[in-house]
């Protein structure tokens, strides 16, 4: 079964979001593999603190970060059309899934500034658990000159002291949403939704034990895993 192995849990995930009159680009994107309530929870509370009203959910085809996924891209694509039925909030992007080869942000900030222009807020979201070792991911210095990022905190995981992600927060951090929309990238803004703690790891060990996952995953999705 594709669900045996047990890759990390992943780094990073992607939205992206229209607001009245004008519009904003959230990247909050990830494996999803599978995705779970955790990740459409997130998806939606970000997309309140932003002011937002869709999200689009963008899918690494291979990350570069812990190798092979437990399901294949097809398969993380339609487990994510399920779980996103009916939620006119959620949308798919499968911009990353039909670049193919391994999945890196600056290439995603890059296409999409492309298709954007360079008037249009973009704003990526990671979790201080993956931007710790911000200068580590390729070409991290770009991103901050292609879009704004939301460091969403999450519960014992903090910037370690001194460290570029650190730095980059101090120096651009803005104290509310409405500072993304005025400009097309440049600004950190730290959030701290309520977060539920599923990981995509535990849900596959689970799996491998034989025990159910249901009610961390929709219920579409169980049923498609269960068929696999």
């Amino acid at each position: 079964s594709v669900w045996k192995g047990l890759p990390h849990r992943s780094t990073w995930c992607s939205v992206t979001a229209i607001s009245g009159p004008d519009t904003m680009h959230v990247i909050y994107g990830g494996t999803f593999d599978p995705i779970h309530h955790g990740h459409l929870r997130l998806a939606l509370e970000v997309s309140e603190a932003l002011e937002v009203s869709r999200v689009h959910l963008v899918p690494s085809h291979i990350p570069p970060h812990r190798g092979n996924t437990g399901a294949s891209a097809a398969q993380r694509l339609e487990m994510i059309r399920q779980a996103i039925a009916g939620e006119p909030a959620l949308a798919l992007d499968e911009q990353e899934v039909r670049r193919g080869g391994a999945s890196y942000t600056a290439d995603t900030l890059r296409q999409l500034r492309a298709e954007l222009g360079p008037d249009c807020p973009l704003v990526m979201v990671v979790g201080t658990d993956a931007f710790s070792s911000f200068d580590r991911w390729r070409e991290w210095q770009e991103i901050p000159g292609r879009a704004h990022i939301v460091v969403v905190r999450r519960p014992g995981s903090e910037l370690p002291v001194g460290s570029e992600a650190a730095q980059l927060v101090a120096e651009r951090c803005v104290g509310s949403a409405s500072e993304l929309h005025s400009r097309p990238a440049g600004q950190v803004l730290e959030l701290a939704p309520p977060l539920l703690d599923i990981s995509a790891t535990g849900i596959r060990r689970r799996i491998a034990a034989g025990r159910s996952p249901r009610y961390l995953t929709p219920d579409d999705v169980c049923r498609s895993i269960r068929a696999w």
